[in-house]
């Protein structure tokens, strides 16, 4: 399971260390796509292949659908964690997630997020939601 929040850096390649926690469950070979949210999220390839199957479920009748399937499908890149536990950032995901430096890296359950420091401070102090939001939302889902 992947868990944990982590902060390092983006080099002058745009490249970032994936703690080694994370990089022990994402494997060499992974895939980058755009989150729903304002970060970057890597999927190891076992749970890549899933959302796939998943996505090959919805109606291709359904115009949200098709919307959500280009939305995912077109910003995904496979990547690869090299020997020194980097991956590469290409520039373009780099930029539409605000990252300039500081990274905040957190795993979530079956993939991983990449924030800009500053994207993932402003959300999660005083964001959309609340603690007690969270809080309702947690009971409504007996979490």
């Amino acid at each position: 399971m992947l868990m944990g929040s982590y902060q390092n850096s983006i080099d002058a390649k745009n490249r970032i260390i994936i703690p080694a926690k994370l990089r022990d469950e994402l494997g060499v070979k992974c895939v980058l796509t755009k989150g729903l949210d304002d970060c970057l999220i890597i999927y190891p390839m076992q749970t890549w292949n899933e959302q796939l199957a998943k996505l090959a479920e919805l109606p291709r009748s359904d115009e949200y659908a098709r919307a959500f399937i280009r939305y995912i499908l077109a910003n995904a890149t496979d990547c690869e964690i090299d020997r020194q536990g980097r991956l590469l950032i290409p520039a373009g995901y780099k930029d539409g997630a605000g990252i300039e430096k500081e990274v905040v890296t957190i795993g979530m359950l079956d993939r991983v997020e990449l924030w800009a420091k500053e994207v993932y401070d402003d959300s999660a102090n005083g964001g959309k939601l609340s603690a007690k939001d969270l809080a309702k939302f947690s009971e409504s889902y007996k979490v």
